[in-house]
């Protein structure tokens, strides 16, 4: 006997799937959300985003991927999309908004494309083939930047700054980032430049103007000495780093101690203390002045460190005690009697400071400091986050220009000029990659569209001028969002550096391949709600 008609139940019951084009619309719709969220951010002109999450945290911030990790996306296919902010804020730090923005339009483009009856892969191998093309021409239009190039190094942290909320100071702020990353760049064995942004360390303090932000070349420890009887500032500070706690250690085994006779007990007590008196001992042997301990210092120790007039914190953060190491030349001991005069590290103060009605460490005037500190200061906690925010993405763009010695103009002058290299490209590649290879080049144009659209402007007309403009030959015509004007960008210093376009229209390009390459979406049925007391985290 036949089965006749019944059924193959395959997947579980409840299963979603959602296949061909109607997969295709789906992904590319849920893509384009996420991507028209951020494109009012855009840009000098663009607009902040307030997010509130699951507990009813504010953060307050126009930060591309700031926003994307905030918000709590559900679709996996706006997901990926997260991702490319991601990939583009860890490996340049800034820019993370225009990826997501070209990661959207290729999107768009494409679905007039699908519905031409025109194959995916053929949209896809069209768009490799222009990415390729896009990354040919943006090292063409590159210009060259050395570290020597202070005042170009001061332009570029200051166009990072212009969409932030620290646009107002971005004089006073560009100077204190080139200084920092200045103070922390490196040269390898091949004499290339490489900066690690962890040695920039910051510490926000509220209750301040942002322009009372200071940069100190050495550190800043959030501890305060361990009794008050201790020095608040040591002149020609000679640091000692202690990986092990200063006081006598317990038996690892359980040990118990009988003491039946009370001069015993005094004894017993006496011989703790000679314990602790030898190691302070040894300490101020080696002459050291100021002590950093990761672990903890017995009260007995820390009275006989203040006889001896040494600055002592405990419980210092094995982060903080590394970069400590860095910026004083001290080395981490972890057995006090080992400590030697060759350990320590020197410093010209060491000193104990209020900042708002909390007490700070600082340790400034080191001999060649790899790490430097920034005090964020700002009107409340918001403001400090906000500020912090926009420091870390101009430090990061400073550090890849020096790193790859390479700028670009902004104002959407190089996605212009890009996507006018393309489309002629694109009559030389002939077949229906060609219109694919059109499509990735109007996709780029929502760059200086978008910027447009956020300053007030038109930006039909806005395109168009640019588009004359670089007909005839102007590489750096772009938009002036505050004249409403197309003009030369490089005469007016707006540059940013060349990862930046790179690493967008790369990661923007592998995003909208993969999602357009995907023709059948199986969502097998969800998973029953935690159990009260688990609210959902925020992505």
């Amino acid at each position: 006997m036949g089965m006749g008609n019944a059924p193959v139940l395959i997947l579980r019951e409840g299963s979603r799937r959602e296949k061909g084009k109607d997969a295709q619309f789906n992904n590319i719709a849920a893509a384009r959300t996420i991507s028209d969220a951020v494109r009012s951010s855009l840009g000098p002109r663009g607009m902040d985003k307030m997010l509130v999450d699951s507990i009813g945290d504010v953060v307050i911030t126009n930060d591309g991927v700031t926003i994307l990790k905030e918000m709590d996306v559900q679709h996996p296919a706006a997901k990926m999309l997260v991702e490319v902010a991601k990939a583009q804020d860890a490996e340049v730090g800034d820019g993370t908004t225009t990826s997501v923005i070209i990661a959207g339009e290729l999107l768009k483009k494409s679905l007039d494309l699908i519905d031409s009856n025109v194959h995916p892969t053929i949209i896809t191998a069209g768009y490799r083939l222009a990415n390729d093309k896009a990354q040919e021409i943006l090292n063409k239009v590159s210009t060259k930047v050395t570290i020597e190039d202070e005042a170009l190094l001061n332009q570029i942290a200051q166009v990072s700054m212009n969409s932030k909320q620290i646009n107002g100071s971005k004089d006073f702020f560009s100077k204190l980032v080139v200084d920092a990353v200045k103070t922390v760049i490196e040269k390898d064995a091949e004499g290339k430049y490489f900066a690690d942004l962890k040695n920039i360390q910051t510490v926000k303090k509220a209750g301040a103007n942002m322009e009372e932000t200071e940069l100190v070349k050495g550190l800043i420890i959030d501890k305060e000495p361990v009794t008050p009887t201790m020095p608040k500032f040591v002149k020609d500070a000679k640091i000692a780093l202690i990986d092990t706690a200063i006081e006598v250690r317990k038996p690892e085994i359980d040990a118990k101690i009988q003491i039946t006779d009370p001069t015993k007990l005094t004894e017993f007590i006496k011989q703790e203390e000679s314990i602790l008196r030898e190691m302070v001992a040894s300490i101020k042997a080696t002459g050291a002045n100021v002590v950093f301990c990761q672990k903890g210092i017995d009260d007995i120790a820390q009275h006989f460190l203040a006889k001896e007039g040494i600055y002592a914190c405990r419980r210092v953060k094995k982060s903080d005690m590394e970069r400590l190491g860095k910026s004083t030349s001290a080395s981490i001991v972890t057995k006090i009697n080992e400590l030697t005069a060759e350990d320590l590290g020197t410093a010209e103060t060491v000193e104990l400071r209020f900042v708002g009605d909390e007490q700070m460490t600082f340790i400034t005037g080191c001999k060649d400091p790899k790490t430097v500190s920034v005090l964020v200061r700002g009107g409340t906690n918001h403001v400090t986050d906000e500020v912090e925010r926009s420091l870390v993405d101009a430090w990061s763009v400073v550090k890849v220009s020096i790193e790859d010695g390479l700028i670009c103009t902004g104002g959407g002058s190089t996605a212009m000029e890009i996507a006018m290299g393309v489309r002629d490209y694109a009559a030389s590649v002939g077949g229906r990659e060609q219109i694919a290879i059109e499509a990735f080049a109007s996709a780029l144009e929502i760059i200086p569209t978008s910027l447009a659209e956020n300053a007030g402007l038109d930006p039909i007309n806005t395109v168009i001028e640019m588009r004359k403009q670089h007909k005839a030959g102007k590489v750096n015509a772009g938009l002036n969002p505050f004249t409403g004007k197309v003009e030369d960008m490089l005469a007016l210093n707006v540059i940013e550096p060349y990862r930046i376009g790179k690493q967008a229209i790369n990661s923007a390009t592998d995003a909208a391949v993969m999602i357009l390459r995907i023709d059948d979406v199986i969502a097998s049925k969800n998973t029953p709600a935690p159990a009260a007391g688990g609210a959902p985290g925020m992505e």
